[in-house]
């Protein structure tokens, strides 16, 4: 965990009493497999298993270390024929190229350091403990690189977006660990990243409304956290093993996605004698048609042959799609 500052759990808070706990409904085990130039993923969703969870597209929980990486690539979308991240490369010289549009990216460090830059001029680096939430919008063509020696790790989330804000401008919301809320109560220590958890919010903005909550639970330590009841949501294990849901609860260890029922919230246990980590996800279903082709998402095959169309000619989003290359 991370050396964000904490925040104070509001006077008015009062744990909450669920009148439909959710469950476990699936639980499948992310398997680590190669990914981009070199690095190790393990992905949970957008495997065949679990290809996607409305409203999300895909979560890897990535392992890297110098010269692997994930080099030049733009983005308007996410493969369907592979289940390999970057699986559609467009090749310019030595470069490798893959479109990014219409969904957001959310990067959020474990151990580490990365750093990103773009072909509209921003940069930076994120490490441990940092996020970063990238709306790709309209189109953006970056790279993503270890920023150091020895081995970073982090989480990568993927968030569709709803078709009037699939060509939005690209955007970019940082915040360092610092930054970001923490809460401490009673053996959970969570820190905010989107939504709310114990009274205190994240500052961050969701197009597509949205909760990431990264929880770490001691020994004997009980949750209780609500979501809301129409949203689907989800739990990632980092590391440890938990007690998930009220209703035939289910133990789960690291790497396991579980995808929880409908309901108004989740209860969790740590019954080990170790630390408990995991990320609780939830959103706003979009319900809508979803067209996969290559790099692209879309909502219609037209708009697919469209993102096609635009960065092929450099207009739409793309218009410094053939002129950039980040530095080595």
């Amino acid at each position: 965990m991370s050396t964000a500052s904490s925040v104070q759990i509001p006077r008015d808070y009062v744990s909450p009493e669920l009148r439909k706990p959710r469950h476990v409904v699936k639980k499948v085990l992310a398997n680590q497999q190669q990914d981009g130039d070199g690095a190790n993923v393990r992905r949970s969703i957008g495997r065949p298993e679990l290809r996607n969870l409305d409203p999300f597209l895909m979560l890897d929980e990535f392992s890297v270390s110098r010269p692997a990486g994930f080099p030049d690539h733009p983005h308007r979308g996410r493969p369907i024929a592979s289940y390999l991240r970057f699986a559609f490369y467009i090749t310019e010289g030595a470069f490798i190229n893959l479109l990014l549009a219409g969904f957001e990216t959310v990067t959020y460090m474990l151990e580490g350091a990365f750093t990103h830059q773009d072909f509209s001029g921003h940069k930076g680096t994120i490490r441990t403990g940092d996020l970063q939430w990238m709306t790709a919008g309209r189109g953006i063509v970056h790279s993503e690189m270890p920023a150091g020696d020895g081995i970073q790790k982090g989480l990568q989330l993927w968030i569709n977006l709803s078709s009037k804000n699939k060509m939005v401008e690209p955007k970019y919301q940082e915040l360092q660990s610092k930054d970001i809320n923490r809460v401490v109560h009673n053996g959970v220590d969570v820190r905010v990243i989107a939504g709310e958890a114990f009274g205190v919010r994240s500052p961050v903005y969701t197009r597509t409304p949205t909760m990431y909550l990264d929880f770490t639970m001691e020994p004997g330590a009980e949750l209780r956290q609500l979501i809301p009841e129409d949203w689907n949501a989800f739990v990632y294990i980092i590391v440890g093993e938990g007690v998930f849901g009220e209703e035939d609860a289910s133990l789960a260890s690291s790497h396991h996605v579980l995808v929880l029922s409908n309901g108004d919230g989740l209860c969790v246990w740590n019954k080990s004698d170790a630390a408990l980590r995991f990320v609780l996800i939830g959103g706003k279903p979009l319900n809508e048609p979803v067209v996969q082709y290559g790099p692209f998402v879309m909502n219609t095959q037209k708009e697919i042959q469209q993102a096609f169309e635009d960065y092929r000619l450099g207009k739409n989003g793309f218009e410094n799609a053939k002129l950039w290359k980040s530095p080595a």
